[in-house]
């Protein structure tokens, strides 16, 4: 196989595995915005059911706080998997545009076929 295939297979290679990244980190954010929306309503609920609403107040249900710090918890990590998205999506705009670089370049194959001058013999066929 050419170098220059070999770097073609490779780049699409790599231009797949960071477009598979940056699709598992959009699918993990948005199962923990999920999560973190059905906490809200547990929370919510639970509130209404105990009808203490403030989180300070000594009879504040400790199923609403456990739940809340869960939900600040993953509402964290969505923030960092938002920054590091942000940085794999850089990643694979990069590749991509190193791949249609690299795709439209004029391969620099050199002919083998050449012809080359006759090298004179000592003797002459006639």
């Amino acid at each position: 196989m050419k170098a220059r295939e070999t770097a073609l297979r490779l780049k699409r290679f790599e231009l797949n595995e960071k477009a598979r990244k940056v699709s598992d980190l959009e699918m993990m954010i948005r199962e923990f915005e999920t999560i973190a929306g059905d906490l809200d309503r547990q929370i919510q609920a639970e509130e209404e059911r105990t009808g203490v609403k403030d989180a300070r107040h000594f009879a504040y249900s400790t199923f609403a706080k456990s739940a809340a710090l869960r939900r600040d918890n993953l509402r964290a990590s969505i923030a960092e998997l938002r920054a590091k998205l942000e940085a794999a999506q850089q990643d694979y705009d990069a590749t991509q545009q190193q791949l249609e670089r690299v795709s439209t370049d004029q391969p620099r194959e050199v002919s083998r076929n050449r012809r080359r001058p006759d090298r004179p013999t000592g003797l002459a066929l006639r």
